[in-house]
């Protein structure tokens, strides 16, 4: 007979395709959601930072730095 101890009831989550940025340095590979970004730059290394697609999970950004 198995037990169920432990088990939690999970909540699905939600992801769809947002909008982050890439740094573009080979060595580096940050990247941040649009909504969460504040420069152009990398965070890390300072590089560029270029636009792509990426599927994630749903994240609300309260920040007052966001867009």
């Amino acid at each position: 007979m198995a037990m169920g101890f432990g088990r939690k009831n999970m909540e699905e989550i939600k992801t769809e395709e947002i909008k982050v940025w890439e740094c573009s340095s080979e060595t580096c590979n940050a990247w941040i959601r649009d909504n969460f970004k504040s420069t152009p730059k990398c965070p890390i290394c300072s590089s560029e930072m270029v636009e792509n697609i990426k599927e994630l999970q749903v994240v609300n950004n309260n920040s007052i730095y966001s867009k």
